[in-house]
């Protein structure tokens, strides 16, 4: 009796389909985002960290850290901080004779930045924190 019956997929199951496809990559960017933005916040603390040893060998040097911000290594780590938040709030740099901090801000969260300093902090402070030498 069925016999011209062909096989296949109707319309809507194509349709059901591709939509079931178009929800679940939605919710995969949406994540694939989330990880991107703690990435490059690790990023930022690991150039950072950068600053802070090549701050201690620029000391152990010349028994000062005046002139460090200007320093080649500081700033490729700085210019790497500020390609990894994408904003245009630069890294921050601030150095006396007897200390220093760097600041950059997060990606995840702008109105965060992590600081490091000559006493040896590495923290997450709110806000930024211009011409200091100790992290607040």
């Amino acid at each position: 009796m069925y016999i011209n019956r062909s096989k296949g997929f109707t319309l809507i199951e194509l349709l059901v389909v591709i939509a079931i496809i178009g929800i679940l990559s939605a919710v995969v960017l949406a994540s694939l985002n989330t990880a991107r933005s703690k990435g490059n916040d690790a990023a930022i603390q690991s150039d950072l960290s950068t600053i802070q040893t090549q701050a201690e060998i620029f000391y152990s040097a010349g028994n000062t850290y005046t002139g460090l911000c200007a320093d080649t290594t500081i700033e490729r780590a700085r210019a790497a901080a500020d390609a990894a938040n994408g904003t245009t709030v630069a890294a921050f740099c601030s150095a006396n004779a007897t200390a220093y901090a760097a600041t950059a801000q997060f990606v995840a969260n702008t109105g965060d930045y992590w600081c490091v300093d000559s006493t040896g902090n590495s923290k997450r402070i709110t806000g930024t924190a211009s011409a200091i030498t100790v992290c607040p």
